[in-house]
């Protein structure tokens, strides 16, 4: 048995006005919590930081299982995500979302069963 699902896209080359227009980012993580059947606490917090090539939004979206987190990095147009959950969800839904949200150039996927060693420390 696992503790969490943790899926980590590296996403290139999206449509430049798509992460760099706060409105869109909300908009995909409201339809991003709905799709994979998440309960989000609270708005998401979207944040502009950064200087230099490390500029753009910063995404957190707290969800009841855990959180969503996201970086758009606006110099190359790419983004990283990350979805973390105890409660299962289907990764394919996911890169949908981000597909059809930021219509992006390519994509890395890592997926990732979290669980505590279960042996005790001496």
């Amino acid at each position: 048995m696992s503790w969490g699902h943790h899926l980590m896209l590296d996403v290139a080359r999206c449509t430049p006005h798509t992460i760099r227009c706060r409105k869109t980012i909300e908009t995909f993580t409201h339809r991003l919590v709905k799709e994979i059947d998440m309960v989000a606490y609270r708005k998401p917090q979207i944040v502009m930081f950064g200087t230099g090539n490390k500029k753009g939004y910063t995404l957190v979206q707290l969800i009841e299982t855990s959180n969503i987190c996201a970086h758009f990095c606006e110099e190359t147009n790419d983004m990283y995500l990350d979805v973390f959950s105890c409660k299962e969800f289907n990764p394919d839904v996911v890169r949908m979302v981000v597909e059809e949200s930021f219509r992006p150039g390519a994509m890395k996927q890592m997926f990732v069963m979290r669980q505590t060693p279960q042996e005790r420390l001496q």
